[in-house]
C-alpha cells in the first residue's frame, strides 16, 4: 500500500469502519491511515518535549520507515476487531429482541388458545345441561 502511495497512485486513504462503543451503539467511523496524521500536543506537554534534545539510534528516518508499515498494519488491524464487535453487538440486540417478541407472542397465543378452550368447555358443558333438561 505505501508503495502505491509512494509511486502516486493515490492521495489519502481512509479506512471506513465500525467503532464499538457498547452493544447498542455503534459510531461509524473514518480514519485516515496514509497519509499519517501526527496530532500536535499542545500546553505544558508540548513544550516540554520541544524543549529537550532527543538522540536516536538508528536514525529517525530507519525508525519511521520500520514503525509506519506496523502502524498502518495495527490500524487495519484495530478497525477490524472494532467491526466485528459492533457486528456481534448488534447481532445480540437484535436476538435479544427477536427472543423478547417471541415470548410476548407466545404469551398472547396461550391466553387466546385458553380464552378458546374455555369457550369450548362452556359450550359443551351447556349442551349437555340442556340435553339432559330435555329429558
Amino acid at each position: 500500500m505505501q508503495a502505491l502511495f509512494a509511486a502516486g497512485e493515490f492521495d489519502v486513504a481512509t479506512l471506513f469502519f465500525a467503532k464499538f462503543n457498547s452493544v447498542i451503539s455503534q459510531v461509524p467511523t473514518a480514519l485516515q491511515i496514509i497519509p499519517a496524521r501526527i496530532e500536535k500536543l499542545e500546553g505544558e506537554g508540548a513544550a516540554a518535549l520541544s524543549t529537550v534534545p532527543y538522540e536516536y539510534e538508528p536514525s529517525e528516518e530507519a525508525i519511521v520507515e520500520e514503525l509506519l508499515p506496523r502502524n498502518i498494519s495495527v490500524q487495519i488491524f484495530r478497525a477490524l476487531l472494532e467491526n466485528g464487535a459492533s457486528f456481534y453487538g448488534a447481532q445480540m440486540s437484535a436476538m435479544d429482541n427477536a427472543t423478547r417478541n417471541a415470548g410476548e407472542m407466545i404469551g398472547k397465543l396461550q391466553l387466546s388458545y385458553n380464552r378458546q378452550r374455555r369457550a369450548q368447555i362452556t359450550k359443551e358443558l351447556i349442551e349437555i345441561i340442556s340435553g339432559v333438561e330435555a329429558l
